[in-house]
């Protein structure tokens, strides 16, 4: 009866002890600790090498049961009894091992052991809690912070330090065209335009690598269609708890509607603080002019009453003569000051341009000089101005010298005479004028030209460019006076090294001189564009932001350049159906631009633009006379109806 209590007790301790096994061993495997949880691998070798001790005990029990004989001779050394023996060693080893460890780790149940009591699970519930709960809130706030950015109007963009794109929201596929899908992995140089864009933003990058916290510049992109866009940018760099950068955000936001309402803004200003200025010195000439006048009376009426005193005094009547005609000089001068200032009496009429055009050719013919190549456009069209006949011929005068004084070496002059319809919003133009039909007067000449600081005070009086005692600096001042006394305008486009043009605008009326100007009312509404994509190539900005807008809101496409390289580069890339380019360009001109171009597009439409008249341009062979060309200052009508005319049968690509 003993021995079968002992199987027995061997066999239930066998079972449990591997059940104990079992239990610990399965869910350190399950959460893989098998190997990294030293205390639980000890623990469950103890328990192993316990249920095989015990089965080892139940096994010999086992067979004394059977064999009752046998039981004394297995029990002998050398048998069981030895390997029961040597089994419980490494039972006691294994357990050493154990009680090691735990030494070791401090507490039985520290981190790392999947055995809790019931106190600590408690506490970690609860702090598992506490942590969900604040994961929740977390996460919470990430999503509500990246539903904002994503649907912000700002472009904002998350950047590697080495300049991939890893974050792209809505805002950045507005600003600049591309969607997520196109550009998260490129670089950022997909967006930053030519080299200065992308020198700058390299710059701006390396700061932020260096330590700066965060950089705001502005700067010009290139949206996806390669029109450019002008945006504000701010610049972070974003640091791990240890400081080392990890990527860099950038808010971008778009400010091209701002700059262009603020350029407007900006000219409108200047052309009013122009106009004031003009206003301001004309009163003060004005004030100079009459107290002249009264002086020189004075000097002019005692110098003829000595004149006649001294009749027998040769010598001091000669001296006297002399007197008077400086008298009759200053007159003369203090008369062009009252001009400028529209204090002199005129005697204004209707006046035919093409009329004024002849005499003044006539005039000029027999003075201006073999070494000058004058060339007179008259108007196809019968032009009527109301304006004092003299003056405006003292205005053609004055300019036509002023050409010839600036080509000494000789050149081209060119007197056109045509119609301009202005919708209110030109530049440059002194005084401004409201939208209407004008006639238009333009004398342009090859000659030196001038820098913009002398053609911002061209008009005011005594200033001039010419030597001492070559030039009173009134001549110009006499032409705007006159110009704007007859209700016009002036505008000027100058550029040293190629020449002048000035361009004078005058109101247009019905006369009995000739007859009425067909279609005095406003040109029909131009079509739209349709999707067709232009490639504008102009080096003024402010100019080719007001072209943009004006083809942009017209149905047109637009590409913009800045010269001629970068042109190509982007029909290259874009193609185009219509090529509108400046004619005067640096390093490479309009003209050339449109020959390598046609080369690869036969038949590629091609309208030039150009601040000089198209009579210069041709008489001086920069373009032949069957181009389409369009003249600066030109209206929004003007551009859009020669876009049609010239590109009608190019279909939208």
């Amino acid at each position: 009866m003993p021995d079968q209590m002992f199987l027995l007790a061997n066999l239930v301790i066998m079972v449990a002890y591997t059940a104990i096994t079992v239990a610990i061993v399965v869910p350190v495997t399950r959460a893989g600790q098998l190997r990294s949880n030293k205390l639980a691998g000890t623990t469950a070798m103890i328990f192993f090498s316990c249920a095989v001790g015990h089965g080892l005990h139940a096994f010999t029990a086992l067979l004394a049961a059977i064999r009752p004989g046998e039981h004394l001779a297995h029990a002998q050394p050398g048998n069981w009894f030895w390997t029961s023996a040597v089994w419980d060693t490494l039972t006691a080893t294994v357990a050493i091992y154990y009680w090691t460890l735990r030494r070791g780790y401090g507490v039985l149940l520290d981190k790392g052991s999947i055995y809790v009591d019931p106190v600590t699970r408690h506490q970690l519930d609860e702090a598992d809690a506490r942590e969900r709960a604040a994961r929740d809130v977390a996460e919470a706030h990430r999503v509500t912070l990246a539903t904002v950015v994503e649907h912000s109007d700002d472009a904002i963009l998350g950047i590697t330090p080495d300049g991939l794109i890893t974050a792209w929201n809505h805002g950045a596929e507005r600003v600049f065209g591309y969607t997520a899908e196109e550009v998260m992995g490129r670089s950022i140089a997909v967006v930053t335009g030519d080299e200065s864009g992308a020198g700058k933003q390299r710059e701006v990058m390396a700061q932020i690598r260096d330590g700066a916290r965060s950089a705001t510049y502005e700067a010009r992109r290139v949206r996806k269609d390669g029109t450019p866009v002008d945006i504000s940018l701010m610049i972070t760099g974003i640091r791990d708890h240890t400081g080392t950068i990890t990527g860099i955000s950038a808010v971008a936001r778009d400010i091209t509607a701002a700059k262009e309402h603020a350029e407007r803004q900006r000219a409108v200003q200047e052309r009013t603080q122009q106009a004031q200025r003009m206003e301001s010195l004309g009163n003060l000439a004005g004030g100079v002019a009459h107290d002249f006048n009264n002086i020189l009376a004075i000097i002019a009426n005692y110098t003829d009453f000595a004149i006649e005193e001294t009749a027998d005094r040769p010598a001091v009547q000669g001296d006297l003569i002399q007197v008077r005609t400086a008298v009759e000089r200053a007159t003369n001068l203090t008369r062009q000051l009252l001009t400028f200032t529209r204090g002199d009496a005129i005697q204004p009429r209707n006046v035919a341009l093409n009329q004024a055009l002849a005499e003044i050719e006539a005039m000029l013919e027999r003075t201006i000089g073999e070494h000058i190549h004058l060339v007179v456009v008259p108007s196809a069209t019968p032009l009527t101005v109301h304006a004092d006949p003299g003056q405006l011929q003292q205005v053609l005068l004055n300019l036509a010298i002023n050409a010839r004084d600036a080509m000494p070496d000789g050149g081209t002059l060119v007197l056109e005479a045509n119609h301009a319809d202005l919708d209110g919003d030109e530049v440059n133009m002194q005084p401004p004028l409201p939208a209407g039909r004008y006639a238009r007067l333009e004398i342009s000449d090859t000659g030196e030209g001038m820098p913009p600081a002398v053609a911002e005070r061209i008009f005011e009086p005594f200033f001039t460019t010419k030597p001492r005692g070559k030039g009173t600096g009134l001549g110009l001042a006499t032409v705007y006076g006159i110009v704007t006394e007859a209700g016009g305008s002036v505008n000027l486009y100058s550029e040293p090294g190629v020449g002048t043009t000035f361009r004078i605008y005058l109101p247009l009326v019905d006369g009995p001189v000739a007859r009425a100007v067909p279609g005095n009312g406003r040109p029909a509404r131009p079509p739209r564009g349709d999707g067709r994509t232009v490639l504008v190539v102009e080096d003024e900005v402010a100019l080719a932001r007001i072209v943009t807008r004006i083809l942009t809101d017209n149905g047109y496409r637009v590409q913009v350049a800045t010269d001629g390289r970068q042109a190509l580069a982007m029909y290259d890339q874009h193609g185009c159906d219509v090529l509108l380019t400046d004619v005067i360009m640096p390093e490479m001109s309009g003209p050339r631009l449109a020959e390598l171009l046609t080369e690869r597009q036969p038949g590629l439409p091609v309208i030039y633009m150009s601040g000089y008249s198209n009579g210069l341009l041709g008489s001086t062979h920069v373009l032949d006379g069957d181009i389409a060309f369009v003249e600066k200052p030109f209206t929004a009508t003007d551009l859009l109806h020669k876009l049609a005319a010239t590109g009608a049968r190019t279909p939208a690509r």
